[in-house]
């Protein structure tokens, strides 16, 4: 999740949804950045490169940026609402704007609710860590779509660690 190799693979279109998101939000952008780079240095220093594989790692990473990104633009806002909708919306344009395939897409769209859920129940940022540690334990193992729709309270992910 290198942002400026991202921000730069994009194509035209891509570039103006991320920058009309941006332009409505402009108080985000750094919050935005700062979570991004948080989440993928804990990933790294716990995980190195397995955590861009579709894996409990990755299942880790994408809960714990939305709850920062979440976090972080609370810190600027004060508003829960605002702040989760936000950590939604841009995580989902992420999404939309990498290449995925369908299951890998719907893990990624689970973690990230997982995230936001942690945040709304008011986990702290000096708790977060430990506790997604704790929840990648209960994390459950999905082959097909509807599998990962029954999951509704625990990480998901596809692949073993290797």
């Amino acid at each position: 999740m290198a942002i400026w190799a991202r921000i730069k693979n994009l194509n035209f279109k891509q570039f103006f949804v991320l920058a009309q998101h941006f332009t409505l939000h402009p108080t985000y952008i750094i919050p935005t950045y700062k979570a991004t780079q948080k989440s993928v240095s804990i990933c790294n220093q716990l995980f190195g490169k397995s955590h861009h594989k579709n894996n409990k790692a990755n299942a880790f990473r994408h809960a714990l940026w939305n709850f920062l990104i979440a976090q972080y633009c609370f810190r600027g806002n004060n508003s829960v609402k605002k702040s989760l909708e936000w950590a939604r919306k841009i995580t989902h344009l992420h999404e939309q704007l990498s290449p995925n395939e369908e299951l890998a897409k719907i893990m990624d769209l689970h973690n990230n609710q997982q995230g936001r859920n942690l945040f709304e129940q008011g986990i702290n940022e000096e708790n977060i860590v430990a506790v997604l540690q704790q929840e990648m334990k209960k994390a459950l193992k999905v082959s097909t779509p509807n599998e990962a729709k029954k999951a509704t309270q625990q990480l998901i992910y596809i692949e073993n660690e290797r």
